[in-house]
């Protein structure tokens, strides 16, 4: 081997480790980095309240059949005055009726044909008109809701569905209970890292799940603690609800 040549082949092999130690230096700066990643956890956060329904309503209303569009029209304004008489006894104020359109239409039914087939032909007219009933009385209208049915007895063609009780303020009673389920949240979430020798950080991100209004004690399974929620209205006593997830920066 040739002077040069020797001389070729050192430099070459202290750039060879120059350029090893240099991409070592990089990619340890990269692991570095890569180490020193922030992690995160999840944690949802629950809170709740009693509520009480501050106002009801109830629909009612007529139902009638006519052989002629004038006759079930005259059938359904004479039932009228009896179902009004009737509210006005449980307590109502007459500003408290608000009465929809009075409809008329034709009243169809299914006629047997030979060889088990049917066909749809008319028999008469329906006239129907509904009344909503909204109130703050709470306990009249579950007096009239138990009342009517004597009055359906007595033979007057009325229908009705059981009341709506419900809370005037939900928006104020769902944040409130945002602050609660967020310190919740982030009490679970330090518990977490206490256990797993971590530190809680900043909040990276929150969202608000279900909402729910549920009866007075009723319960719920926590895997629906998801998006949407329920509003139950067939009670006055009731259980506000809201749940949040949150993710917050750990660091160990």
């Amino acid at each position: 081997m040739t002077l040069d040549t020797s001389k070729a082949v050192v430099i070459l092999g202290v750039l060879l480790a120059l350029g090893m130690s240099s991409a070592a230096f990089i990619f340890g700066i990269q692991a570095k980095h890569i180490g020193s990643g922030k992690q995160s956890i999840a944690v949802k956060g629950l809170a709740e309240k009693p509520v009480t329904a501050d106002y009801a309503e109830w629909s009612v209303g007529l139902r009638v059949q006519g052989t002629t569009f004038a006759d079930a029209l005259a059938k359904l304004r004479k039932e009228r005055p009896a179902l009004d008489t009737f509210l006005v006894s449980q307590g109502f104020a007459v500003d408290a009726l608000k009465s929809g359109k009075e409809s008329v239409t034709p009243n169809m039914v299914d006629e047997e044909l030979p060889g088990g087939r049917t066909r749809s032909v008319q028999r008469g007219f329906n006239a129907a008109q509904d009344v909503l009933i909204t109130s703050k009385n709470l306990p009249g209208v579950e007096a009239a809701h138990k009342a009517i049915l004597q009055f359906e007895g007595e033979g007057h063609p009325v229908r009705f569905e059981d009341p709506s009780f419900l809370v005037s303020n939900l928006e104020d009673i769902k944040m409130s209970l945002i602050g609660a389920a967020t310190q919740n949240a982030e009490r679970r979430a330090l518990e977490f890292a206490r256990n797993g020798n971590a530190t809680v950080g900043a909040m990276r991100s929150a969202s608000q799940g279900a909402f729910y209004i549920l009866p007075a004690g009723a319960s719920i399974d926590s895997s629906d603690y998801g998006y949407g929620g329920t509003y139950d209205k067939s009670t006055i006593s009731k259980t506000a609800r809201v749940v949040v997830t949150i993710e917050y920066n750990i660091e160990r």
